[in-house]
């Protein structure tokens, strides 16, 4: 079984953002990036299946500019045995990565794609229901548990009413959520060995994929500033401050 994961470079999440001055964008200038946690918790997913024999290959998959090859290393180093970047500008929205991830799932003849829920940048949780509706693929979202049997996945999700059980048939889409496992770390041995595992890089074209991005950033502002706290005298100036200052009651 050939499992597909993707996989995408965000802003570190122990980094603070910072929005640049004109408030176009999030400013990237000597930021730390990293693997979406998300993706990390995917990625580790795939490897423990194929520690059980469960898979014979796993491949990561990311798109994006040249820059997105580290977190293809990463990745590598986790225990992906290759790795496709897909030649594009970063920014592409939700549904041409989704399109550009279906070919490449198609192409691969992937039994499995394992993709993270989100992104914690552009925080939608869209691309993977995209990526099953356009491959045509049963999807079960939302992962705390997978189980591969007789071609059947058997998918263990949180609900809010406490867990809930699917079984869909191979191939299938799976989105990961946080409880599913708990990634490892890359050894310095595999870090090395990661750089000669092949990385093949195609672009939109090759894949036959029109790209453009329906979606565009109006502005980004950062969340206001938190006053301090104040005491209040009684549950009367309480009731108050809440009616007629922070206006959260009625």
């Amino acid at each position: 079984m050939k499992i597909l994961v993707s996989v995408k470079r965000v802003i570190d999440y122990n980094v603070k953002v910072r929005v640049k001055p004109d408030q176009s964008a999030v400013d990237l200038t000597n930021v730390k990036m990293s693997m979406n946690p998300f993706c990390e918790i995917a990625v580790e997913e795939a490897i423990r299946l194929k520690e059980k024999g469960v898979a014979s290959e796993v491949v990561v998959v990311s798109v994006g500019s040249k820059s997105c090859q580290e977190t293809l290393r990463t990745a590598m180093a986790l225990g992906a045995d290759r790795a496709i970047q897909v030649e594009a500008e970063d920014g592409l929205d939700s549904l041409s990565v989704a399109k550009l991830i279906a070919k490449v799932a198609q192409e691969e003849a992937a039994d499995l794609v394992i993709m993270g829920k989100q992104a914690i940048d552009s925080d939608n949780n869209q691309t993977g229901q995209m990526v099953a509706a356009l491959l045509d693929y049963p999807q079960a979202t939302f992962a705390s548990e997978v189980v591969i049997e007789n071609g059947e996945a058997q998918v263990t999700r949180e609900i809010d009413g406490g867990l809930q059980t699917l079984a869909i048939t191979l191939p299938a889409v799976v989105t990961t959520d946080l409880r599913l496992n708990e990634p490892r770390f890359a050894s310095l041995p595999n870090i090395m060995k990661a750089k000669k595992k092949p990385l093949d890089v195609k672009t939109p074209a090759d894949l036959g994929v029109e790209v453009g991005s329906n979606v565009s950033i109006v502005s980004v502002t950062p969340p206001p500033q938190r006053a301090g706290g104040i005491k209040v005298g009684s549950v009367a100036e309480l009731v108050d401050k809440l009616k007629n200052e922070a206006k959260v009651v009625s």
